[in-house]
């Protein structure tokens, strides 16, 4: 049986549906919706107006979940999430979440606390995660590395191996998972060879978000090739 399920994603996100277009097992379709940002700067939250409409447009296409693919936004104010989940899941008439939440969430699931973390995120936003995962799930991160970042565009054409050079330098036996926020950072193709080399998992933000759903949906079985978070 083909399952469906929604994505939200601000309207310079040139990543997402690339990422899961090439790499979603056959029984499991996503419908993709853009959203119009509040600022200018990769990190702006979406517009209200436009996660109320877009997750009622999903809502039409009878997804079973839908998740929110822009981490960044849900650091900014510490009541973001809730309210965004509420939004989404009255639109679409469907369990939600943002990506923000599935990626504490999985670290949970993987009995981890000890976090690095490797994102093309500016200064402020990176401190800004570190108090978002320490303050809202109780992780510890150990280290972290931006890429200070200021163009959407420029984060979509940003090579894995700016992540990869980053866990080798942060990396060490305190961190027990390496996490790479950033919904426009590709990364998934590379999550199992990273995690072969570093010996620990790799959560990113759309591997995240469809293991979010996934769960929301209670579809069984995993997706194998793309990380210990996805294989089930």
């Amino acid at each position: 049986m083909t399952r469906h399920f929604g994505v939200l994603i601000p309207s310079t996100n040139t990543t997402c549906e690339i990422e899961y277009g090439r790499l979603l097992p056959a029984d499991l379709k996503v419908h993709v919706a853009r959203l119009g940002k509040g600022g200018n700067t990769p990190f702006s939250p979406s517009l209200d107006t436009d996660l109320a409409y877009q997750s009622k447009m999903l809502g039409d296409a009878r997804v079973e979940a839908i998740a929110l693919a822009q981490t960044s936004a849900s650091l900014f104010d510490d009541d973001y999430c809730a309210k965004a989940v509420a939004t989404m899941a009255a639109g679409a008439k469907a369990p939600a979440v943002t990506s923000a939440q599935a990626i504490g969430q999985a670290v949970q699931a993987l009995g981890a606390k000890r976090i690095a973390i490797a994102t093309p995120y500016s200064p402020d936003a990176l401190a800004r995660a570190k108090r978002y995962y320490e303050t809202k799930y109780g992780l510890e991160v150990v280290a972290m590395e931006g890429f200070d970042a200021n163009d959407s565009y420029a984060i979509g054409k940003m090579g894995p191996e700016n992540a990869r050079d980053a866990f080798r330098r942060i990396n060490s036996d305190q961190v027990e998972i390496l996490v790479v926020p950033g919904g426009n950072f590709p990364t998934m193709p590379s999550i199992a060879a990273w995690e072969q080399e570093f010996g620990k998992p790799v959560i990113t933000t759309n591997q995240a978000a469809l293991w979010a759903v996934m769960r929301l949906m209670k579809r069984d079985g995993g997706v194998a090739g793309y990380g210990r978070l996805l294989a089930g």
